[in-house]
C-alpha cells in the first residue's frame, strides 16, 4: 500500500480527518473540564462565604442600636476584630468564627454608611480599598495582583435603620494557583494526547485501508488475468483469419480455420459465462431459484455422467454414499451440481493413468459433507491457500492444455458460500487431495 500514491494520499486524508475530529473533541472536552472545575470551585467558595456572612448578618442585626457604632456584642461574635485606629499587631490574623475562618485567606470588614472603615479582622490586605459596593458580590484585585472574592451586606439596627456595611471575603490566590496548575496540565496534556491521537489515527487509517487495498489489488489482478485469458483465444482467431485471408487457401484450409475459430470462440464463451456467473454471485448471491435438493441423487448422477471421461483416462470413479437415508439441502440443484462437477473434473485431469477418484457423501452433525478424494499428484502446501483464487493455476501448462482458465475452483467456492456452506482442501504431494464441501441440512438453512 505504501507504493500506491492514491492510497497513501487517501490514508493521509483519512488520518487527518480522524486526528482533526479527535482534536476538536479533546479541545472542547478540555475547555469544558476547565470551565466546570473553575465554576465548581468558585461556587463552593461563594457558598462558604455566603454561609458565614449570612449567619453573622442575622446574629448582629438584633444587637445593633446606633448607626456606625460597634456594640460590644460584635467583638463577641468576632473575638479577633480590630477597631480602626488602634494597634492590632498583637492580634491573630485568623478568624475563629464558625470554624471556617480558621483557614487562611479570610477577612471581615465593617464600614459606615459613608464608607469609612470601622473595624476589620482576619487577613485583610492593607492595600485593598475599603469602599461601598452596590453589588453583593465583587472580585477585587490588589496592586500586587492578588485577587479577592468579597460579599457586601447592608446591616440594619434593631429599629430597622441602616447601620452600615459588612464585607466578608477571601483571597483567591489558592484557587488561582490551583487553576494555573490545571491550565498547565491541560496545556501539556492536550498536545501530548493529540500526538498520540495523530499516531493512532495514522495506524487506524492504515488498518481501515487494508481491506480496500486488498480488494483493489484483487480487482487489478482479476482485470489483468481476465485480459490475458481473453487475449489468447482472440490472438489465435486473429492469426488464423489473417493466414487464411492473406494466402490462396484451399477449401480444406478454410474449413480448418473455421474449426479453429469455432473452438476458440467456444473457449471465449465459456470464459465470459463463468465471469458473468461470478460477477452475479458477487452482487446478488445465488442467482437461481432455490429448492430442496437431494444430494444422494446428485452424487449418483455426477458419477454416472463422468464415468465415460474417467474411463477414457483409465481412472476409476466411484461413489461412496455412507447413509441409508436421503440427505437434503436447500438450494439450487443446478449450481450445486456444477460445484461438485468442477471438483470431479479437476480430480480426473490431475490424476495419472490408473488413479482413483471417490466421491463420498455422509451426514455430520447438522451438515451434509461431500468429499471428492483422488490419488493424484497432490497440491504443494504453500499453494493450497490460493487455489480458490480466480485465474490461479498450480500447473499452468496442464491447465492450458485442458482448456482451463483457473475459474473452476473459484466458481465452486462461490456456489458453496452462496449456500451458506464451506469448502476446504487437504492435500499431500504424490498422495492425492481431498476437497470437502460442507452444507447445512435443509432444516438448518437460513433464508437470506
Amino acid at each position: 500500500m505504501k507504493h500506491s500514491q492514491i492510497f497513501h494520499t487517501t490514508r493521509l486524508r483519512l488520518a487527518g480527518l480522524y486526528a482533526g475530529t479527535m482534536g476538536v473533541i479533546l479541545t472542547i472536552c478540555a475547555v469544558g473540564f476547565y470551565e466546570a472545575m473553575a465554576h465548581s470551585h468558585f461556587s463552593e467558595l461563594n457558598h462558604r462565604i455566603e454561609t458565614v456572612a449570612g449567619t453573622l448578618h442575622d446574629g448582629l442585626e438584633a444587637s445593633l442600636q446606633e448607626p456606625s457604632k460597634l456594640e460590644p456584642v460584635v467583638q463577641k461574635f468576632v473575638p479577633t476584630l480590630c477597631i480602626a485606629g488602634t494597634d492590632c499587631s498583637s492580634n491573630s490574623t485568623a478568624l475563629h468564627y464558625l470554624g471556617v475562618f480558621q483557614e487562611n485567606g479570610y477577612y471581615i470588614r465593617f464600614l459606615s454608611l459613608s464608607g469609612q472603615l470601622l473595624a476589620s479582622g482576619g487577613q485583610v490586605p492593607t492595600d485593598l480599598p475599603a469602599q461601598i459596593e452596590t453589588e453583593l458580590w465583587q472580585t477585587l484585585e490588589a496592586p500586587d495582583g492578588t485577587r479577592y472574592r468579597q460579599l457586601s451586606l447592608l446591616l440594619k439596627t434593631a429599629n430597622q435603620d441602616s447601620w452600615g456595611y459588612m464585607q466578608v471575603g477571601r483571597s483567591l490566590s489558592e484557587l488561582d494557583g490551583h487553576m494555573v496548575w490545571v491550565r498547565l496540565s491541560l496545556l501539556i496534556g492536550l498536545p501530548s494526547a493529540m500526538l498520540l491521537v495523530v499516531v493512532a489515527s495514522w495506524w487506524l487509517a492504515g488498518q481501515a485501508m487494508q481491506p480496500v487495498y486488498r480488494s483493489y489489488r484483487q480487482m487489478q489482478q482479476f482485470t489483468a488475468d481476465a485480459a490475458h485469458e481473453l487475449r489468447t483465444p482472440l490472438a489465435a482467431i486473429q492469426a488464423n483469419l489473417e493466414s487464411t485471408l492473406t494466402t490462396d487457401a484451399s477449401d480444406a484450409d478454410a474449413w480448418d480455420t473455421l474449426r479453429t475459430v469455432e473452438r476458440q470462440n467456444s473457449r471465449l464463451s465459456r470464459l465470459v459465462h463463468d465471469l458473468l456467473l461470478l460477477s452475479r454471485m458477487d452482487l446478488q448471491g445465488l442467482p437461481t431459484k432455490q429448492n430442496a435438493c437431494n444430494l444422494n441423487d446428485l452424487v449418483n448422477d455426477l458419477v454416472e455422467e463422468f464415468s465415460a471421461l474417467a474411463l477414457a483416462s483409465n481412472i476409476s470413479l466411484t461413489a461412496d454414499i455412507q447413509t441409508n437415508t436421503s440427505i437434503t439441502v436447500f438450494g439450487s440443484e443446478e449450481q450445486l451440481y456444477r460445484s461438485v462437477a468442477n471438483l470431479i473434473t479437476n480430480a480426473i485431469q490431475y490424476i495419472p493413468s490408473g488413479g482413483k477418484v471417490t466421491v463420498h457423501l455422509k451426514q455430520e452433525d447438522h451438515h451434509a459433507l461431500i468429499q471428492v478424494q483422488d490419488t493424484g499428484i497432490g497440491i504443494p502446501h504453500k499453494e493450497q491457500a490460493r487455489i480458490f483464487d480466480r485465474f490461479y493455476r498450480v500447473n499452468s501448462d496442464r491447465s492450458r492444455h485442458t482448456g482451463g482458465a483457473g475459474l473452476g475452483l473459484a466458481i465452486a467456492q462461490a456456489i458453496v458460500q452462496a449456500h451458506q456452506g464451506t469448502i476446504q482442501v487437504q492435500s499431500e504431494l504424490s498422495k492425492g487431495s481431498v476437497f470437502s464441501i460442507r452444507l447445512p441440512l435443509r432444516s438448518n438453512f437460513k433464508m437470506a
